[in-house]
C-alpha cells in the first residue's frame, strides 16, 4: 500500500479550486503576496514557513519550503536551527497548557 501522504499530490494543490474557483484566484493572489520581499526577506519567509510546517506536521508545505528555502539560499544548518525554534515554541506551549490543567485541579480538589 503506497504511503498516505505522496509528494505527487503536492503538484496537484491547484485542483482543488475546481470547488470554488474565485476564492482560489483570491487566495492565490494573497499567498503570493505574503511571500514577496517586504520587511522579511524571501529567503527569511521560507524558513518561517518550512518551520511552522514542521510545527503543524503538513508534508506537503515541508516538502516545499525545504526546496524553497534551499532556492533562496538557506543551509541545512540554518533550516534545521528554524525546525528547533518551532520545537521550543511548541514544546514550551505545550507546557503553558499545563497550567490550564493545574487550574482545573485545583478547582476540583477543593
Amino acid at each position: 500500500m503506497p504511503p498516505y501522504y505522496q509528494s505527487d499530490d503536492l503538484a496537484r494543490f491547484p485542483e482543488i479550486a475546481a470547488g470554488a474557483p474565485e476564492l482560489w484566484r483570491k487566495f492565490q493572489a494573497w499567498y503570493g503576496d505574503v511571500f514577496q520581499d517586504g520587511a522579511l526577506s524571501v529567503r527569511e519567509k521560507a524558513l518561517i514557513a518550512l518551520a511552522v510546517a514542521t510545527a503543524i506536521q503538513c508534508p506537503y508545505c515541508i516538502d516545499a519550503y525545504t526546496r524553497s528555502s534551499l532556492e533562496n539560499g538557506s543551509s541545512l544548518e540554518q533550516m534545521t536551527e528554524a525546525i528547533q525554534v518551532a520545537a521550543a515554541i511548541r514544546g514550551g506551549a505545550t507546557l503553558a497548557h499545563g497550567i490550564q490543567m493545574k487550574t482545573i485541579a485545583e478547582k476540583l480538589s477543593l
